[in-house]
């Protein structure tokens, strides 16, 4: 099996169930079928063997009238003998009487021999050979013969019913292997709605929620119950979802006008410093930068808020990366007052991609901008471009404080921030979030290289036109 057998699956547990009981009910059944055959087998015998006893008085009787008892007793043993029911007689431990075969040295002393034989036919293992065995009192007339000792040979039954029961329990083994089999290929195809079920409903991502349904014609009616239910609150979370995307939309767009004119008045009196005492303008600073904060967290939000719905329109164009990224760098270059330095690995060779120009710039941006926070001022920053194969390779690199190996597959969540050091620089953890979002958008992708102490590499993959 390709993996380890998962005994809390209700799979496993209905097949394990109903395979456990189909094999109890057919041990049980072949069990019984056994043990009622013997019984049949051996009380056939019995009858008989009692038929035998109630006629042989009869007939030494009979034949007595005209022959000495003794010698009408050998003849009716004579008479009633075959080559499997032996008869011999005796009295005071003398057999006076017996059938022929009885004479044969090795069968005359295997049953001559045996002591104790009871009234009620019993079968003995004579080394091997199985006989039915009884012994009765025999009185013929007013005269009392001793006992009549009765054998019946039922080895040839025995090992016929020995093999028979052999064949019976290796088809029930075979029946319940079959049925086992049989039962669990048609619970896997019964299970199989539930598995589609929790497939669909794993790749049900938040903005495809209100595209998410569950078509299951031919399942049963308690699965398709079920599936109707889910459907039904994927509809409700897919509204829920979408008024919470308003709400947030409609919030930021309200609160960012006021906060933008706060900020413009803040900075304004600002700029009046020799009217302000030391107080006044270190408080009407921290103010004014976290109204800016404020103002770029809720622009943030919005972004989002139109990602999410779609409203966020890309214009995808063939872009020139060369250009574009050197244009990105001299930007940063101007308002960070940083050493940012471009590395192009084929400088020689244009590389085109299809993205949208205005929002990869917003990428790059975030990127540096990011890379600038968490560095010494010191350090330099590089952004290199490469080919390999067909695809164009961005790769921003710093040597600042790195992120922890257990949050870097975290940093592109929604308002996650790393801990401890990382997190001296403030932010609202929603830039990282956008930048992977943009960068799906336009068909790339994205990951992150880090090493404590070290610093940290964001590279973007794109599709190379040319």
């Amino acid at each position: 099996m390709g993996k380890i057998l998962d005994t809390a699956s209700l799979k496993v547990r209905l097949t394990v169930g109903i395979a456990s009981m189909a094999a109890f009910g057919l041990g049980s059944l072949a069990v019984w079928t056994s043990m009622r055959m013997q019984q049949i087998l051996v009380s056939t015998h019995k009858e008989n063997m009692k038929y035998i006893a109630n006629r042989f008085p009869r007939d030494v009787e009979i034949y007595s009238e005209m022959i000495p008892l003794q010698q009408g007793a050998q003849r009716a043993i004579n008479s009633l003998s075959t080559p499997d029911k032996l008869i011999w007689i005796k009295n005071a431990g003398k057999v006076i009487a017996k059938s022929e075969a009885l004479n044969e040295v090795e069968i005359g002393n295997r049953l001559l021999a045996v002591d104790n034989v009871p009234i009620i036919p019993q079968v003995k293992d004579l080394n091997g050979s199985y006989w039915l065995m009884c012994a009765i009192p025999l009185r013929v007339g007013d005269d009392n013969l001793g006992q009549l000792y009765l054998a019946h040979n039922i080895t040839n039954d025995r090992i016929m019913f020995v093999n028979l029961i052999r064949s019976l329990a290796g088809a029930t083994v075979i029946a319940i292997a079959v049925m086992t089999t049989v039962i669990a290929i048609y619970i896997h195809r019964s299970m199989q709605p539930l598995k589609r079920i929790s497939q669909l409903t794993s790749t049900i991502s938040a903005d495809k929620l209100d595209q998410a349904h569950i078509n299951l014609k031919q399942a049963p009616s308690e699965v398709k119950e079920l599936a109707e239910t889910v459907d039904e609150m994927l509809v409700r979370l897919a509204e829920a979802w979408e008024h919470q995307r308003e709400l947030l939309s409609n919030v930021s767009h309200e609160l960012r006008t006021p906060l933008t004119i706060i900020s413009g008045y803040l900075q304004s009196i600002l700029r009046r410093e020799n009217n302000l005492s030391q107080m006044q303008i270190e408080a009407l600073t921290t103010a004014a930068s976290e109204a800016d904060r404020t103002v770029q967290l809720l622009q943030d939000l919005l972004d989002l808020a139109r990602l999410d719905s779609g409203r966020m329109q890309l214009q995808l164009e063939n872009i020139i990366l060369n250009d574009l990224i050197h244009e990105v760098v001299g930007m940063a270059k101007q308002y960070s007052n940083r050493t940012i330095d471009f590395d192009t690995k084929s400088s020689d060779r244009l590389i085109i991609i299809e993205a949208d120009n205005h929002r990869l710039k917003q990428v790059l941006l975030n990127l540096i901008d990011n890379a600038v926070k968490y560095s010494d001022p010191e350090t330099s920053i590089t952004v290199k471009l490469s080919r390999e194969n067909n695809r164009a390779v961005i790769q921003v690199c710093d040597r600042g404080v790195g992120i922890p190996l257990q949050q870097q597959n975290r940093i592109f969540e929604r308002f996650f921030r790393v801990d401890e050091a990382r997190n001296r620089a403030g932010g609202t953890g929603l830039g990282l979030s956008i930048v992977k979002t943009l960068v799906e958008r336009m068909g790339g992708s994205i990951s992150v290289r880090s090493q404590l102490n070290q610093g940290s590499t964001f590279t973007i993959c794109f599709l190379s036109v040319a």
